[in-house]
């Protein structure tokens, strides 16, 4: 079967949806099987966050590889992808606000307002709720041309997610400088000559 066909095929939204799961599988296996570690909670937490940021990239990189490979198809991934980085952020706050703070909105509010770099991430998990909200088609017409403005608030939530693990780290900077690096890219291809170069180099997602 060719790529197209593949990326087509009815079975490649099932097994995109298995491959999203996988790490959320991965997770809850090690939970029950004592293989999160001496601190199970943080383990939780700091994958919890990792695989945040990993499906942020990925949903970011649909459309400049739609460009650059001329596959249009991929395009119809890009919405579930973006509900599993949503997926994924709400369990990093959830065990973050059940772990840590026991539900207690009080001791939640004084965390993100002393600690910047919660700051920023709790910042990045808010502008993600109404993306996730208007993610239907129901939302994308009744907003109109209001969506795709709205929509691009992941631009923002992708800066505020890779300095929330920079400023959260305090020596190994490889990981998530290796994210600020994709994320530089990603983000300079939606202006000037990057941008310019995976048009030309596609000239089937002119026509889509």
């Amino acid at each position: 079967m060719s790529l197209p066909a593949a990326l087509k095929s009815a079975y490649a939204k099932p097994l995109v949806h298995l491959l999203c799961l996988l790490p959320f599988a991965a997770l809850v296996w090690a939970a029950f099987n004592d293989g999160l570690g001496a601190n199970p909670v943080e383990q939780l937490t700091h994958s919890t966050g990792d695989w945040t940021l990993r499906f942020l990239l990925i949903t970011l990189a649909v459309t400049p590889l739609r460009q650059w490979t001329g596959q249009a198809a991929v395009i119809r991934f890009r919405r579930m992808l973006g509900l599993y980085t949503f997926f994924y952020v709400s369990c990093h706050f959830a065990i973050w606000f059940v772990a840590d703070h026991s539900l207690e909105l009080g001791g939640m509010i004084e965390d993100i307002v002393k600690r910047p770099y919660i700051t920023l991430g709790f910042g990045a998990f808010v502008l993600m709720i109404p993306l996730a909200i208007t993610s239907n088609q129901a939302m994308i017409r009744r907003l109109g041309r209001k969506w795709k403005t709205l929509h691009q608030l992941v631009y923002l939530i992708i800066v505020l997610g890779v300095l929330h693990f920079l400023w959260l780290v305090k020596a190994d900077y490889l990981e998530p400088g290796i994210y600020a690096i994709i994320a530089i890219i990603l983000l300079a291809h939606r202006v000037g000559p990057v941008r310019r170069l995976g048009m030309k180099s596609s000239p089937v997602t002119r026509r889509v």
